[in-house]
């Protein structure tokens, strides 16, 4: 019986040793015949707003994106375009941003019946919402900004004007159905739970909550602290903005903080935050975890495939042998180790805005696409990446 048990050990720790069968590698159908194309060829700008939010309806049918014809790509519109047979919709008109980074923060919400973005409209800043069938517009919120929900979700987070938020400091969702608007987290709470550290990052200045990403669940979120700078939405000092703070909405209470704000985005599990390098943080505890066997792709834009097995990020290829002013969309398996770069392309050109527009690749909801902005010509466009079947 000794002898069975050793055998039956060596036989486990050879198959362990033994490449990864071809049905076992996530990355088989990203390693050749990637069909990678513009989503809405054109002599203009169109932008998808972040790696927090795919552009691509949750069904499948339409992809939604920021479009601008000026050369800061910093006045548009919202449109969609149906997939099928490239049919585009105005949603909204002459709509102004901070800039071409992340557009309108245009995204879908109530399971793809409405879109919800931001706007500067005779210098007030307010959130609108539009129901895609109809087209008709409400104004929900004035003088704050919207962040990340989810496509499935009637609610969104909203926050005050990072440079300017007079009375609007605290956390509060949106309920883009009915209306309604609730604080969820107070800006003296944060405050009062990390009292240290913002006095060492802030001073006595008014802090107040910024760019909060609601978990899949919506049972959590992450947000960063921010006070304010110059005064000017268009600028790099328009505010001062650190760490990264996870607050569960669902116990009322604060999960953990980290002082330093990377690139943070949920996993699908919804527990789990990716990070820079594809660095896991657990959000019960902040205990951080680097995937192992990958190489360092420095401040990138990390995002996982809606069933976990995949990571996806941009990387300037200098990270990886390349030019600097090349940026890449590199796809890894999320055990570690193996990876492959997708498309590269040179992003040193596209819109002139103060800040530039990044790849920001994010999936689809079925895995198969992958979308993200390319800058390199007078244009940045939205692109799509569809792996072999």
């Amino acid at each position: 019986m000794k002898h069975h048990g050793i055998l039956l050990t060596f036989v486990a720790l050879l198959l362990f040793a033994l490449p990864a069968r071809p049905d076992d590698d996530p990355l088989r159908r990203w390693r050749h015949d990637v069909q990678i194309r513009p989503v809405s060829p054109g002599e203009r700008h169109s932008i998808h707003s972040y790696f927090n939010t795919c552009p691509e309806s949750p069904d499948g049918k339409w992809v939604l994106f920021y479009t601008s014809a000026t050369p800061d790509a910093q006045r548009g519109e919202v449109r969609i375009r149906e997939r099928a047979t490239g049919e585009e919709k105005v949603l909204a008109r002459n709509v102004s941003t901070e800039d071409a980074h992340r557009a309108a923060c245009q995204q879908w919400v109530s399971n793809g019946h409405r879109v919800v973005f931001h706007d500067e409209r005779d210098g007030e800043w307010l959130v609108a919402v539009v129901d895609v069938a109809t087209g008709n517009e409400r104004v929900l919120a004035r003088d704050r900004l919207v962040s990340w929900s989810q496509p499935n979700a009637d609610v969104v987070p909203l926050y005050g004007k990072h440079w300017n938020p007079g009375p609007h400091r605290d956390l509060e969702l949106l309920n883009v159905a009915t209306g309604e608007i609730r604080t969820v987290l107070t800006a003296d709470a944060l405050k009062a739970a990390y009292p240290q550290w913002i006095a060492k990052r802030f001073g006595d200045k008014p802090v107040s909550i910024f760019f909060p990403v609601l978990s899949p669940d919506l049972k959590r979120v992450f947000f960063k602290v921010a006070s304010a700078g110059n005064g000017n939405p268009r600028s790099g000092g328009a505010s001062v903005r650190e760490g990264l703070v996870c607050y569960s909405l669902e116990e009322k209470r604060f999960l953990f903080m980290n002082e330093k704000w990377g690139h943070p985005a949920w996993h699908p599990d919804g527990r789990t935050i990716v990070e820079l390098s594809f660095t896991l943080y657990d959000s019960n505890t902040g205990k951080m975890q680097r995937t192992p066997g990958l190489p360092s792709y420095g401040s990138g834009h990390p995002s996982a495939s809606p069933d976990g097995k995949l990571l996806v990020t941009d990387v300037t290829m200098d990270k990886l042998g390349g030019s600097a002013t090349h940026w890449g969309v590199a796809v890894a398996d999320a055990r570690g180790t193996n990876h492959v770069v997708i498309h590269e392309a040179d992003n040193s050109r596209g819109a002139r805005s103060w800040r530039r527009s990044h790849p920001h690749p994010i999936f689809s909801a079925d895995g198969r696409r992958i979308y993200f902005n390319v800058s390199s010509s007078q244009w940045t466009q939205l692109y799509v990446a569809e792996c072999a079947q």
